[in-house]
């Protein structure tokens, strides 16, 4: 598990930095080799190029030319060597005599140590305060817009309270009364209606109603299903702080529910809680669909009764 973390970052540094050394001062040519080694260690002879080289619990000994040099739990160690950017996590890395770091040293948890002539035309970054500046810019703007998402949840719910409030409570009556049908159904929903989605997909015929129900529908359904879950919170929570009441409109449980929810998605302990509640309410909204298909509607009634016939006056 940890030689998949540690591969896991190493191609996310490739994927997310990469840039950065293509634009890196006086590039090297590309040939599109790479060296990649997971518990064992690797050698670039001088005179030999490669595009990137990765390791993962293992030491890198560069002596030729590379492009991008990762190393996650291990060592670096360039000696006569060219190379445009370096990354390091957890791990030293020795600049040794003769080796020119054309780019970027980023490292994490990693010190750098420099001997001889060796040179570094760019800078020795600590990715942790990096990241730590990108949080403090980031962390405002995203609470900002999850303040943004849970007015539009409170605004969805209050919304479905108000146009379809007799169908929610017959979702709710569901997940009160039958709670193991529901789950299940939500359970089995959720597993099948995407394999059903992609088998679809995988025809001509059926590829865009494939792509509507996988891309539209089956979206749709899930939000309406946890909006009915965070009613039916709301409503729990009413009758509990206070004299039960019949409400014509669970609009106030809406926003309760929503906001109970939304909180509890910030504690990691309980966010299994919170899909699970959407698993119920996705349960709850199949059973009410595969009801209202099964109940035949009553047609109306095209029978006048006759006009009584007009008396002599």
């Amino acid at each position: 598990m940890k030689r998949l973390l540690g591969i896991a970052a190493a191609l996310l540094i490739v994927l997310f930095l990469f840039v950065q050394a293509v634009l890196a001062a006086d590039p090297m040519a590309h040939t599109g080799r790479v060296l990649l080694s997971t518990g064992g260690d690797v050698t670039l002879s001088a005179g030999e190029h490669a595009d990137v080289v990765i390791v993962v619990n293992g030491t890198a000994t560069i002596q030729g030319e590379v492009n991008t040099i990762v190393v996650v739990d291990g060592a670096a160690n360039l000696v006569g060597a060219r190379a445009e950017t370096v990354f390091a996590v957890r791990s030293p890395i020795e600049v040794g005599p003769g080796t020119v770091v054309l780019g970027d040293v980023m490292r994490f948890d990693s010190p750098v140590h420099q001997t001889g002539d060796a040179r570094i035309d760019g800078q020795v970054t600590d990715m942790a305060a990096s990241a730590v500046q990108i949080g403090a810019v980031l962390a405002p703007a995203l609470f900002l817009l999850w303040i943004g998402f849970g007015l539009a949840t409170i605004v969805s719910g209050l919304l479905l309270a108000g146009i379809a409030s007799r169908q929610v409570r017959e979702a709710e009556q569901r997940i009160s009364h039958d709670p193991v049908l529901t789950l299940a159904t939500g359970i089995v929903g959720v597993i099948a209606i995407p394999i059903v989605a992609i088998l679809l997909m995988a025809t001509i015929i059926g590829a865009p109603l494939g792509l509507g129900i996988l891309l539209g529908l089956l979206p749709l359904v899930a939000f309406i299903g946890y909006l009915v879950a965070a009613i039916w919170i709301g409503e729990w929570v009413l009758r509990r702080t206070g004299p039960e009441r019949v409400r014509e409109r669970p609009s106030l449980a809406a926003v309760i529910g929503v906001l109970i929810l939304e909180v509890v998605t910030f504690i990691p302990v309980l966010t299994l809680l919170v899909a699970l509640a959407g698993v119920f309410g996705f349960g709850a909204v199949l059973l009410q669909v595969f009801r209202a298909i099964r109940t035949p509607s009553m047609p109306r009634s095209t029978l006048v009764g006759q006009m009584p016939a007009p008396q002599a006056g």
